[in-house]
């Protein structure tokens, strides 16, 4: 239980870094390592953590242009004792999206190793 409290926090860490564009914040709950991945318009977004980070320190964040803020944990499932899987709803306006997010434990700490994600316009 107290796994799946601990992904829970890195969750709400991670809306909180989406909302407010805190590059910082992703930082502690997204892997050095992480992938991101998308094929909503059926062409392959295949991101890295930098690359991630400039695009979100160079859009304006919701927080900043005052948007209603959603954001939703779907199902949390810890698949072992260094492994674990959730299904998260958010968005960026005009945006809705619904995220796959892999973690992994290493260190006694959990962080989002993997996102594959599409979205609603």
């Amino acid at each position: 239980m107290q796994d799946e409290q601990d992904i829970r926090a890195v969750i709400a860490g991670y809306f909180e870094a989406l909302y407010h564009g805190d590059v910082a914040g992703f930082r502690k709950v997204l892997h050095p390592q992480v992938r991101l991945f998308s094929a909503t318009d059926g062409t392959l977004v295949n991101l890295d953590l930098e690359t991630y980070m400039g695009m979100v320190a160079a859009r304006p964040s919701s927080a900043s242009r005052s948007d209603p803020r959603e954001d939703d944990i779907v199902s949390v499932s810890v698949a072992s004792p260094t492994t674990a899987h959730a299904r998260v709803k958010d968005m960026y306006l005009p945006k809705r999206f619904v995220n796959e997010l892999s973690f992994i434990k290493i260190d006694g700490r959990w962080q989002i190793i993997a996102k594959v994600w599409h979205f609603f316009a």
